[in-house]
C-alpha cells in the first residue's frame, strides 16, 4: 500500500467532518418534524444537550470542618444519605411469607422474553456493581437467554434474591445551590443491569395486575403509560380555569415530599402491596429484594464503606417508580377539591369565595398532611400558596 500524502489526509479529515455534521443536522431535522409523534425523543435529545457534568465542591459538615479529599467526600456523601432514610420496619425482617396466605401459581418468564429484554438494552450505559457491562450482556443476547430465564424464574419463584442483585454503585448528581452542601447532591443508584432485565419483565407483570384489578391511581400522572408531565398540567388547569371563567375564587396548594424516594419506608409499603392483587410470588420478591440492600458511594475511583438501606426505593431502578406510585395510591382519596399528583408533586385546589369552601381546603390540607405523618413521609416547607 502506498503512503497517503499529507494532503489527501486532510481532505478524507475534512469529507469525514463534513458528513458527520451532515448526519447530525438531519437527526435533529427527524426530530423536529416528529415532535408531536415522539416528544419525548426529541426532548431527550435536548437535554443531553444541556447536560452539564458538575464535579462535587469541598463539602462542610455539620460541624464547619473541610473535605476535600475524594475519599473523604465519598465517605461524607454516604453518610448524609444515609442519613435521611426511615429506621427499618421490624416486620421486613421476617423471612417467612406475606399474610394474606394465597400463593398464586409460579411465575414463567420465558427464554424469548428474555432474549428480547436484553437486545433492548442501551449499550452506552454504565454497569452496576458486579461489573457485567449492558454491551456485553446486549452482543450476547442470544447465548444467555436461556440460563439467565432460568436464573430469573427461580428466583422470582422461590423468593431469593443474589446479594449482587441487593447492592448499589451510588453516583451523585448536583442539582443547584452551593456545592459544599450535600443535601444538593442527589443519589442515584447503580444497580445490577442483569437485575433490571427481571425487574422490567416484573414491572410489565406488576403493571397488567395493577390493571385488571382496577387498582391504577386515576389522579397520578408520574410515571404512568400515557400520561405526562403535559397531562399533568393540562388536566389541572382546566379544572382551575373553569371555576376562575364562574368568577369563583380560587385558592392553589403545592406540596411535595421531602426526599421521596429516599424515605418510602418499606413496611408500610409491603402492606399496602398486599392490598393491590399482585401475584403474592412477585410481592414477596419485591420484599426480599428491598430487604438488607447496601450502598456505597464511587468518587473518582474513591468507594466510601458500605451503609445499610433501611428505606426507600432505588432511585435508577426499573421497580423503584411503579412502587413509588402503589405507595401514594391512597394519597388524597377523600379530597373535596381538585388534586393531582405528579410523582412526588401534588397540586390542591379549591373555591374560595366563602368561609365553608376554605374550610374544605383547609381540611384536604390536614388529610395530606395526617397521611404523611402516619406513612412517616415529610413535606417540603418551600411548599407554596396561591391566593387566585
Amino acid at each position: 500500500m502506498g503512503e497517503i500524502s499529507k494532503e489527501s489526509y486532510l481532505i478524507e479529515v475534512r469529507t469525514c467532518r463534513d458528513k458527520v455534521r451532515q448526519a447530525k443536522s438531519q437527526v435533529e431535522l427527524d426530530l423536529a418534524k416528529e415532535i408531536k409523534t415522539n416528544s419525548r425523543r426529541f426532548y431527550s435529545h435536548i437535554n443531553k444537550k444541556k447536560t452539564k457534568k458538575e464535579e462535587v465542591g469541598q463539602l462542610n459538615t455539620e460541624d464547619g470542618v473541610e473535605v476535600k479529599d475524594n475519599l473523604g467526600m465519598a465517605q461524607y456523601l454516604n453518610k448524609y444519605f444515609a442519613s435521611v432514610f426511615n429506621e427499618a420496619n421490624e416486620n421486613l425482617r421476617d423471612n417467612g411469607s406475606m399474610t394474606n396466605g394465597n400463593e398464586d401459581m409460579e411465575v414463567d418468564i420465558t427464554i424469548s422474553e428474555v432474549e428480547t429484554k436484553l437486545e433492548q438494552l442501551n449499550g452506552t450505559k454504565s454497569g452496576g456493581p458486579d461489573n457485567l457491562h449492558p454491551r456485553i450482556l446486549k452482543e450476547l443476547a442470544h447465548e444467555i437467554a436461556s440460563p439467565l430465564a432460568r436464573i430469573f424464574n427461580e428466583s422470582v419463584n422461590s423468593g431469593v434474591v443474589p446479594y449482587d442483585w441487593s447492592i448499589a454503585n451510588i453516583v451523585h448528581i448536583f442539582k443547584k445551590g452551593k456545592k459544599s452542601d450535600p443535601g444538593n447532591y442527589r443519589p442515584v443508584s447503580l444497580t445490577s443491569v442483569v437485575c433490571k432485565v427481571l425487574e422490567k419483565m416484573l414491572k410489565e407483570k406488576v403493571d397488567k395486575d395493577i390493571e385488571v384489578n382496577g387498582k391504577w391511581n386515576k389522579i397520578q400522572h408520574g410515571f404512568t403509560k400515557g400520561r405526562s408531565c403535559q397531562t399533568n398540567v393540562i388536566s389541572f388547569f382546566e379544572k382551575v380555569t373553569d371555576f376562575l371563567g364562574k368568577g369563583n375564587a380560587v385558592d392553589l396548594i403545592y406540596l411535595d415530599f421531602s426526599k421521596a424516594f429516599d424515605m418510602v419506608p418499606h413496611g408500610e409499603l409491603l402492606v399496602k402491596l398486599e392490598n393491590m392483587g399482585i401475584n403474592m410470588k412477585i410481592e414477596r420478591w419485591i420484599k426480599n429484594w428491598l430487604k438488607g440492600r447496601l450502598q456505597w458511594v464511587i468518587l473518582k475511583g474513591d468507594l466510601s464503606g458500605w451503609r445499610e438501606v433501611t428505606s426507600g426505593v432505588p432511585q435508577g431502578s426499573v421497580l423503584g417508580p411503579i412502587l413509588f406510585n402503589l405507595f401514594i395510591t391512597d394519597l388524597g382519596t377523600k379530597s373535596g377539591c381538585v388534586l393531582i399528583k405528579f410523582a412526588d408533586d401534588t397540586k390542591l385546589g379549591g373555591i374560595a369565595n366563602l368561609e365553608k369552601d376554605r374550610d374544605i381546603t383547609q381540611e384536604d390540607l390536614y388529610d395530606l398532611v395526617n397521611w404523611s405523618n402516619s406513612n412517616r413521609m415529610k413535606f417540603n416547607r418551600r411548599s407554596v400558596r396561591l391566593c387566585i
